[in-house]
């Protein structure tokens, strides 16, 4: 039985990166063990070596652990990679040591999203199946019907992206959803299929306007202006810790 962890999952438990991340640096050549290149799928320990860009990890790479709450701007796009001509949200907080967003929020939807140095918040925030719930305000181009809101929070059947690069078919679960005026609702989703309310909504015969995440868990995003961020510290940090049996 071999022994250690994979290499990208040691390293966001470490809080150096996302495990997506990881894989980035080690196809780029950044990471050697006991002195020799490491490429992804590679075993280790704590007996290990182990250097980013030449360092240790723990010895400046990785500082002191936090967890912010950020009100993402439209248009910015949810990655560190410059891929994408729009500007990410890495490059856009300009924040002073190493993090990365927890969860994704498309680049059209604006709102909350966290972003952290510590690897181990990533699994648990993100399961799909799990049972943290995270609300949105969406407003539709076209008026709300009693029967939209219905078959919304009934689940709908909609085509997501697999991990072949083809599509397949599923029904959300059901939801909480409320009226909040002609034309905008409330949902509150457990599952987080890609772009999963724009999907449902254009399945219902309706565009979404806007996209507005306001809560993650027991995190809200309360009166945090557009492009702004704080620190989740005190009994907020602790509370969000304990739902997620840290």
């Amino acid at each position: 039985m071999t022994e250690g962890i994979r290499i990208n999952k040691f390293l966001a438990e470490r809080g150096i990166c996302s495990r997506r991340e990881a894989d980035t640096m080690l196809l780029e050549g950044r990471v050697s063990v006991n002195g020799k290149t490491a490429g992804p799928g590679l075993r280790v320990s704590e007996a290990d070596l182990i250097l980013v860009d030449g360092k240790q990890p723990g010895s400046g790479i990785a500082e002191k652990k936090v967890l912010l709450a950020f009100n993402k701007p439209r248009g910015i796009v949810c990655t560190g990679s410059d891929r994408d001509r729009a500007e990410n949200i890495i490059d856009y907080i300009g924040y002073g040591s190493r993090i990365f967003p927890i969860g994704r929020l498309d680049k059209e939807s604006e709102g909350l999203i966290l972003l952290t140095n510590r690897g181990e918040l990533v699994n648990p925030v993100n399961r799909a199946r799990g049972s943290h719930e995270k609300e949105y305000e969406v407003r539709c181009f076209r008026p709300l019907t009693g029967r939209f809101l219905k078959e919304m929070s009934e689940g709908v059947t909609i085509d997501v992206p697999d991990r072949t690069g083809g599509m397949r078919r599923v029904k959300t679960a059901e939801c909480s959803v409320s009226r909040i005026d002609e034309h905008s609702f409330r949902i509150i989703l457990t599952q987080g299929y890609n772009r999963q309310i724009r999907r449902m909504c254009r399945v219902l015969g309706n565009n979404v306007d806007v996209l507005r995440r306001v809560r993650v868990m027991n995190i809200r995003l309360g009166n945090l202006k557009t492009g702004e961020y704080r620190l989740i510290e005190g009994e907020e940090l602790k509370n969000f810790e304990k739902e997620l049996k840290l």
